[in-house]
């Protein structure tokens, strides 16, 4: 085992349950049907697409895989117009130049052949994945952000753990990293990018499972203002808002309130109201929410 930013590297978990004790030793709440999905991606080597609403912790089961495992963590943040050079390698131009310089006094050496080779390559996130000795977890963050081009590119990588670059040929990778990938589904994804990945959707959580998010996440919280942050939470996600609050915004909140000392959510209700600016982030939804609705909230969260 090797030692890596103070932790040491341990083997993937057997069951569903050591999974989601695992995660929850890291602040994570897994349900037993998003453990089956790890659980299948470590035994089939299969890259795992996981949909959902932003804000739902999509990110976060990779990067508490990767911390609860020991492994390097390797994000790829996705965008329009992402290209090879910026997800996969550049060629180092600069060392290729004086490489050049010198094989130019050399006679009978095929210079592009000399050049064209894998120690100029300058790694990006997908290289730098299959390339590292130890085992990974490669996060493909909000591949719905990047167009069907990349998309198409990625096929390759996603279905056999390999890269094709031109002037060198099939790199295969050297240890088969953990593959996530995200989408919050603000547009389809291809058939093509689907059959190469197991699936699993993560929706908002329940009452009780934010709960023990919000206790696991921040111990110190009174366990009756977590509770009612939970059920105010719930009852909110239930109106028509422009967004919906994720479990980021929750866990702002729960801080907030444990920060003004709260012990009750109806303690200061002016003080709510405006401390509302962790859960709601558009004009319209605050606007909406008056002193009136704040309070028939608070009396169903409590």
């Amino acid at each position: 085992m090797t030692e890596r930013q103070g932790q040491r590297e341990t083997d993937f978990p057997q069951t569903v349950m050591d999974i989601r004790h695992a995660l929850k030793a890291g602040g994570y709440i897994c349900d037993k049907s998003l453990a089956f999905s790890l659980s299948l991606m470590k035994q089939l080597e299969r890259p795992l697409l996981l949909e959902g609403e932003a804000g739902v912790g999509k990110t976060s089961v990779a990067t508490q895989i990767a911390a609860s495992l020991g492994r390097p963590l390797i994000r790829l943040q996705c965008y329009e117009g992402l290209s090879v050079s910026q997800t996969l390698y550049e060629w180092n131009y600069q060392r290729q130049l004086l490489s050049i310089r010198l094989l130019e006094k050399q006679q009978d050496i095929d210079i592009e052949g000399e050049i064209y080779a894998e120690k100029y390559l300058l790694e990006r996130p997908l290289l730098k994945a299959m390339r590292t000795v130890e085992p990974s977890v490669l996060l493909i963050d909000e591949i719905d952000r990047a167009d069907q081009e990349f998309e198409a590119f990625l096929l390759e990588l996603l279905g056999e753990f390999q890269v094709t670059i031109p002037e060198i040929g099939t790199l295969k990778a050297k240890s088969s990293p953990l593959v996530i990938l995200t989408s919050n589904g603000t547009r389809t994804l291809s058939d093509a990018l689907r059959r190469r990945c197991l699936y699993h959707y993560i929706d908002y959580p329940t009452a009780q499972e934010e709960l023990a998010i919000v206790v696991a996440r921040i111990p110190d919280i009174d366990i009756r203002l977590a509770e009612q942050i939970s059920r105010f939470v719930q009852a909110l996600r239930r109106r028509e808002l422009k967004k919906v609050p994720g479990i980021a915004e929750t866990l702002d909140w729960a801080e907030a309130l444990l920060g003004l000392e709260y012990k009750s959510l109806d303690d200061n209700l002016e003080c709510l109201h405006l401390s509302l600016t962790c859960l709601l982030k558009h004009k319209e939804d605050r606007f909406q929410l008056t002193t009136d609705e704040l309070e028939k909230l608070v009396v169903i969260a409590k």
